[in-house]
């Protein structure tokens, strides 16, 4: 679970740097924006799923 997890980490990390990026750039291409905020949102959520919980009320 935990080199999953750190696999994870990174590739939000890349997917961040990509975003930042292709953002910043020239013209921008507002579907590869779009394409990689809807990847960087799917890993995060799996990354919440795999975070262990705090105490639930």
């Amino acid at each position: 679970m935990k080199a999953r997890y750190y696999k994870l980490t990174e590739l939000h990390a890349k997917l961040d740097t990509a975003l930042r990026r292709e953002i910043n750039a020239r013209a921008p291409d507002q579907f590869r924006v779009m394409a990689l905020k809807r990847r960087k949102l799917r890993v995060k959520d799996l990354l919440a799923r795999l975070t262990p919980r705090a105490l639930s009320a």
